[in-house]
């Protein structure tokens, strides 16, 4: 009997060591987004930004994780030199510049089609050397006041997502739209095809970070389409960070990751994103982190790092309120199930942040 248990006792270590750390996977595939050999030249987009989508003789095509990001190719001896490099989810004044050797490359820009958030180019990659292409709006590394968008939860209301688009589109001040999670129901690729289809729709682009329902298909796909579920990036001199709580916890390298966007961002306005909320501000079963201590230390992180505001999904309403001192709000109003008699109903975030001052005003903004 005793050795019986003893064995039941081991079954169950494994158990939990195997469940241990169940978004390690993802934060491993963070690692090699961006990343693509063809036709004797290496792509990499640094600190994995952009997706590679498809990759065919003399093109590349990339869906945009940020606002910008620069793509490093390294060509070999004899490599094919003329390319056109089409990146979709883009800012609709995104321009594509290139440098080789400390000299500009000659980038043509190609007829736009219907499409504001589709951008292509053609350009010349010197075999035998090293290239940095940057895809970016004009000035968008010199600080400046700007607003964006910022919702979560669309999940089984994609059909109609698009009213939300129509409701941002009608705002030309906004420049992207930051999505905390929770694009699809069970994360399928027939889901996460059909969100990027109803994304045509909008007239800007939309980075995000997965929710819990990305992970609910036994295959989860979501960064072979939208990319890192952590990623950082700078905008008109606004640091922003994403990160993976998609089981309710951070994996240990995403948290590696974080210490070192919050070191960079500790002097600037910087803005976190995540689907699931670190603390649960009104109650809500399973509308917080799994572990309490977990999201004490995370907290403390956070305030430590001087961020500006936390941005959540998960339950579906609107809520503002305080974490640690820091300003955040959870805003699941992108059409998933709402909570009952609370009247919020769909909405999103309009937020306007100046480098200089902070975040000024964070404003809801009803579609129904």
């Amino acid at each position: 009997m005793r050795s019986i248990r003893q064995g039941a006792a081991v079954l169950a270590l494994l158990a939990v060591g195997c469940s241990m750390r169940p978004a390690e996977e993802r934060a491993l595939k963070d690692l090699r987004v961006g990343q693509v050999d063809a036709n004797g030249v290496s792509f990499t987009v640094e600190d994995g930004l952009a997706v590679v989508r498809k990759v065919e003789p003399g093109t590349l095509t990339l869906w945009g994780s940020a606002p910008a990001f620069h793509v490093r190719a390294v060509s070999s001896a004899g490599a094919s030199e003329e390319w056109t490099v089409v990146v979709r989810n883009a800012m609709p004044d995104a321009e594509l510049s290139a440098m080789a050797g400390g000299e500009p490359l000659l980038v043509e820009a190609l007829p736009e089609g219907p499409l504001p958030t589709v951008k292509t180019w053609r350009v010349r990659l010197p075999a035998g050397a090293e290239a940095r292409l940057t895809v970016a709006p004009p000035l968008w590394d010199q600080p400046a006041p700007f607003r964006f968008a910022a919702l979560a939860d669309v999940q089984e209301a994609m059909p109609r997502v698009g009213d939300i688009y129509r409701r941002i589109n009608a705002d030309s001040s906004l420049r992207f739209i930051f999505f905390s999670g929770d694009l699809t129901q069970r994360g399928s690729v027939e889901e996460l095809e059909e969100f990027q289809s109803r994304l045509l729709e909008s007239r800007i682009p939309l980075f995000a970070t997965l929710g819990n329902h990305e992970l609910i298909t036994p295959d989860p796909r979501y960064h072979e389409y939208f990319g890192r579920g952590n990623l950082h990036y700078t905008f008109q001199g606004v640091h922003f960070t994403m990160i993976d709580s998609g089981n309710g916890s951070l994996d240990p390298r995403a948290e590696e990751m974080l210490d070192g966007w919050l070191a960079a961002g500790r002097d600037s306005v910087h803005i976190l994103g995540t689907h699931i909320p670190i603390v649960d501000p009104i109650g809500v079963r399973n509308g917080a982190f799994a572990s309490r201590n977990e999201a004490a230390a995370l907290l403390a992180k956070l305030a430590n790092g001087k961020l500006d505001l936390t941005l959540y999904g998960h339950v579906h309403s609107y809520y503002s309120f305080s974490n640690a001192g820091i300003p955040s709000f959870i805003s699941g109003g992108g059409g998933a199930i709402p909570e009952q008699f609370d009247g919020v109903g769909r909405h999103f975030l309009s937020v306007e942040v100046d480098p200089a001052q902070g975040v000024r005003t964070v404003s809801l903004v009803r579609v129904d």
